[in-house]
This record gives C-alpha cells, structure tokens and sequence, in this order.
C-alpha cells in the first residue's frame, strides 16, 4: 500500500512505518521535525529501509500547510494523522498555535484526503482529553490509587464530551471532524481515543509521554515533577498494541469506517502514576528512585481513566498483548541500550 503518516517520525509514527516497511508498502513520512528525538528516529528508519520489503520517503513539512498536505496526500490509499501538538501545558500558554496545530491542521488533512483522487482512508490519533475532567463521575480513594465508583470496565465511547482546556478543545475539534467527514462527505475515517501509550523511541519530558519520561529521569538521576498527589489513575498502552489496532482498523476498513474507538490497556492495564509506578521503577534500577517533586494539579487532569476497550475488541477482534511489568521493561532496557540519545 502507499500510506502518508503526518508526524510520523514522532514516537507512535516511526513505529508505525517500521510496520509497514517490513509488510512492503510505500510509506511517506510527513513531519516537521520540531520536536525532540524526530531526528534520530527519522535516521533509524532510513537505516531500517534498506532492510525492508517497502520504501521510505520523507517530506520535511507543517499540517498547517494546507498546499503541502494536499500535494502529499495525492497518490496514497491510507493516512495515520499523527501530527499534533500534545502538551495540555503547552496548550494553555501558546492557545492559537494549539488551534492551528490540531484543529486547522487537522482540517487540512481531511480535506487533503477528500479531494485526492485515491479518498484514503484517515486514521486520526485523538485522546481520552476529549471526555474532560468527569467532574460528575464518582471516584473512590483508595490507599495508592483513584478508582471509579461505578464503572467497572472504564470509560466508554457513550461518554459525554466535555471539551476540557485549549488542547482538549483542539483535539476534540479534530476528532468530531474526523468523524463528521464519514457522515458527510463519505470519506472512510477512524478515531482513535487513546490512553497512554509508551515503548521504544519515546523521548517524554514532563509534560508528555510520562511513562517514558519517568524510565529515562530513573536512569539518569533526574529530578521528577508529580502534579497531583501522584494516585492517579492511568491505563496504559504498550506501543506494539496499539499499531495492531491501527492495522486492524485498516485491514477491516469497512467495519471500521465512521466509528470512534477508545483504545487503551484496559482495565487490565493499569498503574497509578506514582504511588504504584516508583516502585516499579526501584526494581529495574536495582536502587530507589530519586524522591518526587509535588506541585499543584494541572488544568483538566483526571484522577482516573481507564478506557472501556470492548467495543474495538467486539468489532476488531483488538486486544492489549503486553502487560505492564513487560511493556515498561522493554521501555527501560530500549533506554539503557541508547543512552546516547538521551545525554
């Protein structure tokens, strides 16, 4: 196939395309390069490349550019739109370039997919932001964890959207668009709510990817930022697990065209950020982790979310593989074994 990934030399995207290559497609990777790490995982696909069935191109270019996103989208049969900006943070202080990152940005790939001769398919990467805080949804306290009063499988697609701070609002944007071109324009489209997602050639700071930003402060003796009391509640997603979902939906496209998906680790794949992960992280460093740092909650935070998966199980036959304790040890030895990059 020839598939367009836009920020696909970011964490998800490069592991995507490394997919592909092996199946043999023509994958094209559209990406900025802004943010940190792009760089280094763009090379490692290069070099991989020249051992796969496929082929690789590469576009250095914004979804802000509506010109460069259409002429990217011409000839292919799939897109994975990747490319955000992913930061709560970030969106409450730059609010505008949160909106023309991820809702016109996102407007641009659509139409790029709706007036290109092929109509591919668009696979859109949204977020669980998109349900807002759930101030409305009771929440139990337990010794190191949140957990929901009455909802035993997590949170379903049936959720009410409440738009919670700018980047919830611009990925909430981009998800209902995404949605509303099936309706409208019959375009064949997927949404992907997801937790959060972690494995090999995740470069996470603070205020992003935190599970690989806390292996990698582990391992280099960094200081560690909680915001909130460290108990809530996340499950999360190892990356292999989620580019089987990805796949699924695109091998059974007809099934999957016009639906919204949450895809997470499930209730079987949880962890409480602090309170339950420092340990964890004590294990594999042989030696304590370096005491958190605590400040306030930040804006829209969750005190738990669990995704309820069983619609795309039902419909996709998708599943989570990858446990926790395995996830997050391949996660800490990918780091251990390219220390370079993180120094």
């Amino acid at each position: 196939m020839r598939i367009l990934i836009t920020g696909g030399a970011g964490f998800i995207g490069c592991n995507l395309a490394q997919r592909r290559l092996a199946r043999g497609d023509t994958v094209t990777i559209y990406d900025n390069l802004s943010r940190p790490g792009t760089t280094s995982n763009l090379d490692w696909l290069r070099t991989i490349a020249h051992r796969s069935a496929g082929s690789l191109e590469f576009i250095q270019a914004d979804v802000r550019d509506a010109t460069a996103i259409a002429s990217a989208a011409q000839s292919v049969e799939a897109i994975f739109h990747l490319a955000g900006q992913v930061a709560v943070t970030h969106s409450v202080q730059h609010p505008r370039l949160d909106f023309e990152i991820n809702a016109l940005g996102t407007f641009n790939v659509l139409e790029a997919a709706r007036t290109a001769p092929t109509r591919p398919a668009v696979f859109y990467s949204s977020t669980n932001k998109v349900y807002g805080g759930m101030e409305d949804v009771a929440i139990v306290e337990e010794a190191s964890r949140y957990r929901y009063r009455d909802l035993p499988n997590g949170v379903s697609e049936m959720q009410p959207l409440d738009f919670h701070s700018p980047y919830g609002c611009s990925k909430g944007a981009g998800d209902q668009y995404v949605r509303d071109y099936h309706r409208i324009y019959g375009l064949k489209t997927v949404v992907f709510r997801q937790s959060c997602c972690y494995g090999p050639r995740q470069f996470g700071v603070e205020d992003q990817g935190w599970v690989a930003h806390f292996v990698i402060a582990a391992q280099f003796n960094r200081p560690i930022s909680i915001y909130g009391d460290g108990k809530q509640v996340r499950d999360v997603l190892y990356i292999d697990d989620l580019i089987d979902a990805y796949e699924l939906a695109l091998e059974q496209i007809n099934v999957a065209a016009g639906r919204v998906y949450n895809v997470g680790g499930g209730i079987n794949n949880t962890l409480s950020i602090w309170a339950e992960f420092a340990p964890i992280l004590s294990r594999l460093a042989q030696q304590p982790v370096v005491p958190a740092q605590y400040g306030d909650w930040r804006p829209g935070d969750q005190p738990v979310f669990v995704s309820d998966i069983r619609k795309i199980e039902r419909e996709l036959g998708w599943q989570p593989r990858v446990g926790i304790a395995q996830g997050v040890e391949q996660l800490w030895n990918w780091v251990r074994d390219n220390r370079h990059l993180f120094e």
